[in-house]
């Protein structure tokens, strides 16, 4: 049977998929090596507000309200940085899992964040900043995306 091959071995070969392996692979490292530390930031937040809350400027809560805005300038920018919303979660997250399981009564009943109006404002200032954090990182998200339309 003679006739023109129907394939040739450059349209077959996989090189250009197992070159793209490795670069892969390595990209997603970075990116999750990128989501654990920025998870360990909100984290540090957390515990550092939760030692250090409780400064005030007369009977204003200044250093309450200062690691509540940290916390949401941090979403904020950790999604602008990385470039997705996820990331703009992870520092939300560890904030959350830090402050609340040190505002947690020990069996003892000591706690580290006291119901004071500092504390308050930490705990519930901080989690609307983080919460504004995630939802300003998920809507410029969603208005830098193209539309289906292509306008």
């Amino acid at each position: 049977m003679a006739g023109r091959p129907i394939s040739s071995p450059g349209l077959a070969s996989l090189q250009s998929v197992e070159n793209a392996t490795p670069a892969r692979r390595t990209a997603a490292i970075v990116t999750l090596g990128g989501y654990a530390l920025l998870l360990v930031l909100g984290g540090l937040e957390g515990l550092i507000g939760s030692f250090h809350y409780s400064g005030t400027l007369g009977s204003f809560p200044a250093a309450a309200l200062a690691f509540a805005a940290a916390t949401f300038v941090t979403c904020v920018l950790a999604a602008w940085g990385m470039r997705t919303p996820t990331a703009g979660l992870m520092p939300a997250v560890g904030w959350f899992a830090a402050s609340f399981v040190l505002a947690m009564a020990t069996p003892g009943g000591s706690v580290v964040i006291t119901n004071t109006a500092s504390g308050k404002w930490f705990l519930y200032g901080g989690s609307a900043c983080a919460t504004a954090g995630v939802v300003v990182a998920f809507a410029g998200r969603s208005r830098s995306r193209p539309s289906k339309e292509g306008h």
